[in-house]
């Protein structure tokens, strides 16, 4: 049951994938609202449950927020090694940005994806009812997650290929984890400081490089909205799995 739900966030992740290939022409439009689906993302769906899970505090601040702030940082040092790297070696940025970049954060999506199956499965293994709650929110959510993998690939200057490729990678991504629950249960703490770090990681590449991007060239009022239209539907998703 579990793999067969999955199957049904690898649609929804092509979907959005797909979404934000057809909207090219509108690109300052579709980076502003993949920044606020990944702000939405951060603040109202993957802080709440890290904090939840990894409830411990580290010198009297929570470790969910330890991790959260350590994301932050490890991706904006990722970012900045690369970069150098690149410079060294005489590489080509893509608008001041390094494809690598793009492949990494891209990676790390898939990762997500991944741990979404593994969170179906777990769920399903308590029960249907909760399975079936879990599975809906993942579902919603996986939408946002193909958006958010293609648009940021694309975003330093990967080819179209590597884009697509990376998208088929984190529509596969909940099933593979779905299908290991049979074999791995992975501890609640655990969980939780990884939704901490992941959530730093996004919010870097929403605050620090999308939603930037978007305002850049087209400082619109339009741009702003589709930014608070993707925070406003992950609060959607989030209530109706609630």
């Amino acid at each position: 049951m579990a793999v067969f739900v999955a199957l049904g966030a690898f649609l929804m992740t092509l979907a959005g994938g797909w979404t934000a290939q057809r909207v090219t022409d509108r690109r300052h439009l579709v980076l502003g609202l993949a920044g606020g689906l990944m702000l939405g993302v951060v603040g109202l769906d993957l802080l709440p449950e890290a904090l939840k899970a990894a409830g411990g505090e580290v010198f009297g601040v929570p470790a969910a927020l330890l991790l959260f702030v350590a994301g932050f940082l490890l991706a904006h040092l990722v970012e900045r090694l690369l970069a150098a790297r690149q410079a060294s070696h005489g590489g080509e940025e893509s608008n001041g940005r390094v494809p690598e970049v793009g492949l990494t954060a891209a990676a790390a999506m898939v990762g997500h994806s991944a741990m979404d199956g593994v969170a179906i499965g777990a769920a399903f293994q308590v029960g249907n009812g909760m399975g079936t709650a879990v599975a809906l929110a993942v579902v919603a959510h996986d939408f946002a997650d193909g958006f958010n993998t293609y648009t940021i690939t694309s975003l330093y200057g990967n080819a179209r290929r590597k884009a697509l490729t990376m998208l088929f990678a984190d529509a596969a991504a909940p099933v593979v984890g779905a299908a290991s629950t049979a074999f791995v249960t992975i501890p609640e703490g655990l969980l939780g400081g990884y939704l901490g770090l992941f959530g730093g990681v996004l919010l870097y590449l929403a605050a620090a490089e999308i939603l930037p991007e978007a305002h850049h060239e087209h400082p619109a009022r339009s741009t702003l909205l589709c930014t608070i239209a993707g925070v406003l539907f992950i609060w959607l998703v989030v209530g109706l799995a609630g």
